[in-house]
């Protein structure tokens, strides 16, 4: 007999998992490593209680994944037990190859390799250890399976993976607008000609899901503060990269090490096996260990940044619709200066802007499909009657300025 396996989740409550590979793979070193990482990254600074982990989100993405295929056999789709077990392996390794501090580096720790890449590699080589046993679910996660509703599942625009981020987000940061009804969402899906699609009835679920991502987007993973924090982190390891290619000594750990003392690019990367070795043991205290220890460093610039963060003394980040002027820019750049004391090339770290965009729902990529009464299949935004649904689809772009407090507030002239 075998025995069963469960987790107690805050979120959904008890999650059985399957026996055989899925229990494999949640045992795997490299799934292991997930409980390291933030889901949210900086987030925590303005939503303490926003420390839950990548690991947490997989287990849920695939319990979701668990009620939704049992929807779709409640309604007489064929899923096979080999197809089942794919697709829980596909989601339940979908985020495998983010690094730490999940999206805030991720093209900072290696230039231009993204974790949706190192997820294809880590996946790749946990197949050849398990002897094949994950072809199919890379099959479905690389979308070359005939049966596109279990990619769309895995990664749509109406996936698993948001559903539970959505969810779980808005549980941990307390941010109750994010809170959707992904109980109704999946007792609504169905399947038609292989493409997934939503019941009538569950339109304003929908609807609720696509307003739900759009503010938690603005409200918490681009709020101001979170942007300051996150750009901050990524000064903090640009300065330690340039030191070290300098030749001073910096505390990492041996995994930290590896990637601050060379640099590390898509081609170099792919070109030795090593590199992903090494990136299978770096996680958060890899790099929070080292901001702690240079909060010390005799290099001033890289001491106040990590003392900065390490007490949330965070640089003011002030968001605007419109890109910052040249006139603005010359006048934080001269009172940094000023203030500081610094060179030119050193503003840098002082002074930086980011441009932010985002959009609730994608007319144009793996649209959401309605179901109708009549069997009709239409467009979610052709089907709601909520009249500023297809100004979600519009990309709203916003632009940030961080600069250190000690220059007070900065005001941005009014647009003539």
């Amino acid at each position: 007999m075998i025995k069963k396996k469960i987790i107690n989740d805050p979120v959904y409550g008890f999650v059985s998992i399957p026996p055989g590979l899925i229990f494999e793979l949640i045992q795997h070193p490299y799934f292991q490593r997930l409980r390291y990482i933030k889901q949210v990254s900086m987030t925590h600074l303005v939503y303490p209680g926003a420390l839950h982990t990548r690991f947490q989100h997989a287990i849920g993405a695939m319990h979701l994944m668990s009620l939704a295929l049992e929807t779709l056999k409640s309604k007489g789709i064929v899923i096979s037990e080999q197809e089942q077990e794919a697709v829980l392996a596909a989601i339940l390794l979908h985020d495998i190859g983010h690094g730490p501090f999940s999206h805030s580096l991720e093209h900072t720790i290696i230039d231009g390799v993204s974790h949706e890449m190192l997820s294809s590699l880590l996946m790749d080589r946990i197949n050849k250890e398990f002897g094949g046993k994950l072809d199919l679910a890379i099959t479905i996660f690389n979308n070359q399976y005939h049966r596109n509703f279990f990619y769309q599942l895995v990664s749509g625009q109406l996936d698993t993976d948001r559903m539970d981020y959505l969810n779980r987000d808005s549980f941990f940061t307390g941010v109750s607008e994010g809170v959707i009804s992904f109980d109704r969402i999946i007792a609504m899906l169905a399947v038609v000609d292989d493409e997934l699609v939503v019941e009538e009835k569950g339109i304003y679920s929908v609807e609720k899901f696509l307003i739900a991502r759009r503010l938690m987007y603005w409200q918490v993973y681009l709020h101001k503060t979170v942007v300051g924090a996150e750009q901050l982190l990524i000064q903090i390891l640009k300065r330690a990269k340039e030191l070290s290619s300098k030749g001073i000594s910096l505390f990492a750990t041996p995994a930290f090490k590896w990637f601050l003392t060379q640099r590390i690019d898509k081609n170099n990367f792919l070109a030795d096996e090593l590199h992903l070795d090494w990136f299978t043991r770096l996680d958060d205290t890899d790099i929070m260990s080292a901001i702690k220890t240079w909060a010390q460093h005799e290099d001033d610039i890289l001491r106040v940044m990590c003392q900065k963060l390490m007490s949330r003394e965070l640089y003011r980040t002030i968001m605007s619709n419109e890109p910052f002027s040249n006139e603005l820019m010359d006048l934080v750049y001269k009172r940094v200066k000023d203030h500081f004391k610094v060179s030119d090339d050193e503003l840098q770290y002082y002074v930086f802007t980011q441009a932010i965009h985002n959009s609730a729902y994608d007319l144009h990529h793996d649209t959401i499909k309605i179901l109708m009464k009549t069997g009709e299949i239409i467009d979610i935004a052709e089907a709601s009657d909520l009249s500023n649904l297809e100004a979600l689809a519009k990309k709203v772009q916003k632009f940030a300025l961080c600069y250190p407090k000690e220059l007070g507030y900065i005001s941005i002239p009014a647009k003539k």
